[in-house]
């Protein structure tokens, strides 16, 4: 029950940030993203990886692999980068962002796939959504998009893993494909995760506060 609850109460806990904190993307979120995504990375490479070429052939899982960082940098065409940190949109929005809900939405229902399977990767998620919802909620209220869409997003976002998730656990078709499905999700993974990691250096170099964090994500995702 609580691979379901948590994602949806990460979403809500970074909006709640912005709305009471008033939470700065620029300044504030840079240490965070950077310890969400070596947390996110070490989790698919210690949990997700080992099982899916256990239970595949190699090669084809490999394949399946490539094809989730393929069909993640065709969702960021659409999200604009929002799953690692970065909304790039019309600075005044009054209509609701549905290209980058519906790029967001596959992505979370997808994600939610390997969960029931794996306990710690929900931790994970949590960890990349919270940053992500503070960074969608921050760039809504300065568009000046409405309470009840920014609400209608956010609601309908966070209730996308947990989808996934319910779908894993009912569809034959999804047990049937699960380890082709949990390989895209890995590649998906690497793609965010590297991506975040390489953003979170400036000019390419790792100053000591994010290699700090960086090295705790790694040693905590290694013993949970």
């Amino acid at each position: 029950m609580l691979n379901y609850i948590l994602p949806i109460l990460a979403v809500l806990l970074g909006y709640l940030i912005v709305a009471f904190f008033k939470l700065q993307e620029k300044n504030s979120l840079k240490l965070f993203l950077a310890f969400s995504g070596a947390f996110l990375l070490s989790i698919t490479v210690f949990n997700l990886f080992p099982e899916v070429y256990h239970h595949g052939d190699p090669k084809q899982t490999g394949v399946f692999i490539m094809l989730g960082i393929l069909l993640q940098i065709f969702l960021e065409f659409f999200s604009k980068g929002a799953e690692h940190g970065h909304v790039h949109l019309h600075d005044d929005m009054q209509k609701f962002p549905w290209l980058l809900f519906i790029s967001l939405s596959i992505h979370a229902v997808l994600e939610g796939f390997p969960m029931h399977e794996h306990s710690t990767l929900v931790y994970g998620i949590i960890i990349h959504k919270i940053p992500i919802a503070i960074i969608l909620s921050t760039f809504f209220i300065n568009a000046k998009m409405s309470p009840t869409k920014i609400a209608t997003f956010l609601i309908l976002f966070s209730l996308m893993t947990p989808l996934g998730s319910f779908i894993a656990d009912n569809f034959q078709l999804a047990k049937t494909y699960y380890h082709e499905i949990s390989a895209i999700v890995i590649g998906i993974f690497l793609h965010i995760s590297t991506v975040i990691l390489f953003e979170s250096s400036e000019g390419h170099k790792f100053n000591s506060r994010k290699l700090i964090v960086i090295l705790l994500g790694i040693i905590i995702a290694y013993y949970i």
